[in-house]
């Protein structure tokens, strides 16, 4: 920001030089020197959730530098503001400093605590009365006349009240809900639709002196912004295409430049052919930079690599790294009892990186928090305060075996892939394991409910992650394998063999099960009696299962677990249905690999009844609701490596 305010300070005494510009001319020069050089947060972020990159990387880049020079600049407004009272009439601007600080600490030690304690007074899951939101409606309405009578900007009390609104539910989402219709759906494009209209391209003519004046300083704004956000980065050894993508976003100008020079010239402040030329840039822009970010930054595209990150390629007896996810809390339980069964040793230690999702509501910017860094303590409304005690109780249960790292992403559903695929990413995870988003009764019979966010979510990751990923369907109870009770039992789990990578990746992780005592092992293979095995891929995926398969089919016994190869010969889809269902109260526990667009003799007619291809035919056959069982079930995919 400050670039660009020197060089089009320089551009503007030049012109102003050669043209010989009056006083008036200079000073509507000044406004849109002063205004085009900001970059305003609101436009960036909304520029960022149109191109679905609010998340990414380059996203949270972005809105981090927007805020700064967002802040600055209404730093730089209210100074400007204050100085031109203050040349005025050195009462009114002592009366206005005194009303500004009196606002401020109205703000901060009422307002704010007054909000807070309307969030607790709302219980959870409830609305917030309509008393609290009408008074809060009055407030803002208060706060812009206040502000427009003592000589700041329409705004800017509604902004400072703004800041002072809890984020997130109940009451910043309120607002959100209350609001957004009305506001974007209707008022927005009716206002920029006026804002457009004031400006005529009959005044585009640049035939006076002001208007030529006007445009150098504006492209030499625009110039130098582009230049000096591009160096930094290229110095930092960020790609070249998404330097340019980040200089294009901070480049761009919405309706909050609209908003501001409109009102400048409805107080005629500048004249009708600068407004046109000011306009005319906004437009151009508004089409151009989302096309062209569009073609140069892909946030996909780190993801891909030639890296093998999944259990099979893990080196044996090493740490295996674990990224779980969680959208409710109660998610953890079944979570924390699937790395139970992993069987973490000092010998074969897992490190758990757990991400709690949190839809972004009640917010203009996503929030990525690791609770490791994280000074403040926890506090009863803390939205992941139940998931980070759970999992805290399970490193302790397996000190020294297991490592436990929570993190919190506040983001819209639509991006929360990213903040997901971006973590796995940089921990170097091997697997990620994803809820499945139907929510089962407490006996496993029916389905509650269901998010199809999540399974969107699901869907998103499963094509791009840059590692292994499963899906864990959950029903009825979930047993605590730490209980003093259940490490009398014995905990039954199924692996249901038909061959290919995932099948062999949902294996290798079966087998690290049977490191547990309480922990026996079923490995059924279900084998097509009419396969074809002249395609040489078939036959070398036959050659890598067989050799997957030669430890179980040798030992019946694997470390101190115990193993039951059993082989199922089958004609057809039908047929494994029914074995298959045989045994749906065997076992507490089902394995499976995804084997998405996987055509074999054993799967033959499924697919056409297939509901969820995120699992595959075999797993979408287990989360069915036509399965009576209260078996887990746990659906595999290996990494898709390039």
């Amino acid at each position: 920001m400050l670039a660009p305010l020197l060089f089009g300070t320089i551009a503007q005494l030049a012109v102003g030089q050669i043209w010989n510009l009056h006083k008036q001319g200079h000073l509507q020069i000044v406004f849109v020197l002063t205004t085009h050089s900001l970059t305003s947060f609101p436009v960036i972020a909304c520029l960022l959730g149109d191109l679905k990159i609010l998340s990414s990387e380059l996203g949270r880049l972005a809105l981090s530098s927007a805020i700064v020079s967002d802040v600055f600049g209404t730093f730089l407004t209210s100074v400007t503001t204050m100085a031109k009272v203050m040349d005025h009439s050195i009462p009114i601007f002592i009366r206005d400093l005194t009303l500004l600080i009196m606002y401020l600490f109205f703000v901060v030690y009422v307002a704010r605590p007054a909000m807070l304690w309307v969030v607790k007074q709302t219980p959870e899951g409830r609305p917030v009365k309509k008393v609290y939101i009408s008074l809060i409606i009055l407030l803002v309405l208060a706060s812009g006349l206040l502000s427009n009578f003592y000589h700041f900007t329409l705004v800017f009390g509604p902004f400072i009240l703004g800041l002072a609104v809890p984020d997130g539910p109940p009451l910043g989402s309120t607002l959100v809900k209350k609001f957004d219709v009305i506001t974007n759906g209707v008022f927005m494009p009716i206002f920029t639709t006026i804002c457009m209209l004031k400006a005529s391209p009959h005044d585009l003519k640049f035939s006076t002196p002001l208007e030529k004046a006007n445009a150098v300083v504006v492209s030499v704004i625009v110039i130098s912004k582009f230049l000096f956000v591009l160096i930094p980065p290229l110095f930092c050894k960020l790609p070249l295409k998404d330097s340019i993508a980040l200089s294009l976003i901070m480049s761009y100008k919405g309706v909050v430049e609209m908003a501001t020079y409109s009102f400048a010239r409805d107080s005629k402040v500048i004249d009708f052919e600068v407004y046109a030329f000011v306009m005319a840039t906004i437009l151009f822009t508004s089409i151009t930079v989302p096309l062209l970010v569009n073609v140069l930054y892909d946030p996909k595209r780190k993801y891909g690599g030639y890296q093998k990150r999944n259990l099979m390629h893990s080196q044996y007896e090493s740490e295996i790294r674990i990224l779980a996810c969680a959208n409710r809390s109660d998610n953890s339980a079944a979570i924390i009892n699937l790395l139970d069964t992993s069987c973490p040793t000092k010998e074969n230690p897992i490190a758990v990186y757990v991400l709690h999702l949190i839809e972004l509501v009640g917010r203009a910017s996503p929030v990525f928090i690791s609770h490791q860094l994280q000074k403040k303590t926890l506090t009863n409304y803390s939205y992941s305060e139940n998931v980070i005690l759970s999992f805290t109780h399970f490193q302790r249960e397996n000190e020294g075996a297991t490592s436990v790292s929570v993190f919190t992403a506040i983001s819209p559903t639509t991006y929360m892939h990213d903040d997901i695929c971006t973590l796995a990413l940089n921990k170097l995870t091997s697997l990620i394991i994803l809820p499945f988003h139907r929510k089962w009764s407490a006996d496993g019979s029916t389905v509650e409910s269901e998010d199809q966010t999540i399974r969107s979510l699901n869907c998103s990751v499963l094509e791009t992650a840059p590692c292994s990923v499963s899906i864990l369907v959950t029903r009825g109870h979930v047993k605590n394998l730490n209980s003093a009770a259940s490490k009398s039992e014995t905990y039954r789990v199924a692996m249901i063999y038909m061959g290919g990578k995932d099948d062999r990746e949902a294996l290798t992780f079966c087998k690290r099960m049977v490191k547990d005592s309480c922990i026996k092992l079923s490995v059924i293979n279900f084998i097509g009696v009419s396969e074809n095995g002249d395609d040489d891929e078939n036959h070398w995926d036959r050659v890598l299962d067989n050799e997957m398969l030669k430890e179980i089919v040798q030992n019946n016994v694997v470390g101190n677990g115990h193993v039951r190869y059993v082989e199922e010969m089958v004609r057809d889809g039908t047929q494994t249905a029914q074995k298959i269902r045989a045994m749906a109260n065997d076992y507490e526990l089902f394995v499976v690999g995804r084997r998405y667009n996987v055509k074999s003799t054993q799967t033959v007619g499924l697919d056409q009844w297939s509901e969820f291809p995120e699992l595959g035919v075999v797993g979408d056959l287990l989360a069915s609701s036509d399965f009576v069982s209260k078996s887990q079930v746990l659906v595999i995919q290996q990494q898709q490596t390039s």
